[in-house]
């Protein structure tokens, strides 16, 4: 019953993430996310089948110390931006700050309402899987959401460079998690934001 409460949380998280992203292209002037049909939160729509089902499946068959995986990226076109760059920043921005705020009213409910065990403990896992989330996103390694910040605020002249990375990028960071360079950044955020949180 756990692990279905931690999967229903995992999955519900994700989706609120990737339909964030496509949210705010859509106010920003971009309707890529919404012809095709990604601005929903049906799982189906959202499920990657590499991503989501097979490499999951393989990392827990062979045991591996690191779990990755990642639902279908909504899509958005930059050319519908007024400022391109502030533009791919705001939608980088809007998974892990729907993380944020999908933790914090799991925590205010926490603290409220005086639930029984198993809404309890669900509650805490939306906490505790969107503080990981929203932090892990916001690491600098295309193409992760990090990455769209950064360009924010990089000279223009950088940036193809830059995005010349992500062909490496979950090479890399699944590299730097085996390794366990990353929980050394990681787990002191997350553990200071749900210290906040909880």
């Amino acid at each position: 019953m756990e692990m279905i409460i931690k999967i229903v949380a995992l999955v519900l998280s994700i989706i609120i993430h990737e339909v964030a992203h496509g949210y705010v292209a859509y106010r920003l002037g971009d309707p890529t996310a919404r012809d095709a049909n990604r601005l929903t939160l049906n799982p189906l729509a959202h499920i990657d089948l590499m991503g989501s089902i097979l490499l999951p499946l393989i990392l827990i068959i062979v045991k591996s110390p690191v779990l990755l995986g990642w639902a279908k990226p909504v899509p958005f076109n930059p050319s519908y931006f007024r400022d391109v760059k502030k533009g791919v920043m705001l939608v980088g921005l809007a998974g892990p700050v729907s993380n944020l705020i999908l933790a914090a009213i799991a925590a205010i409910i926490l603290r409220v309402f005086p639930f029984g065990e198993m809404i309890g403990l669900f509650m805490a896992h939306v906490c505790l899987i969107n503080v990981i989330l929203a932090v892990f996103n916001l690491i600098p390694i295309p193409p992760l959401d990090g990455s769209r910040v950064v360009i924010g605020f990089l000279p223009s002249h950088l940036v193809s460079g830059y995005l010349s990375l992500e062909r490496y990028g979950f090479l890399i960071i699944f590299g730097l998690l085996y390794l366990g360079i990353l929980d050394y950044i990681l787990i002191p955020i997350a553990a200071v934001l749900l210290r906040l949180l909880l």
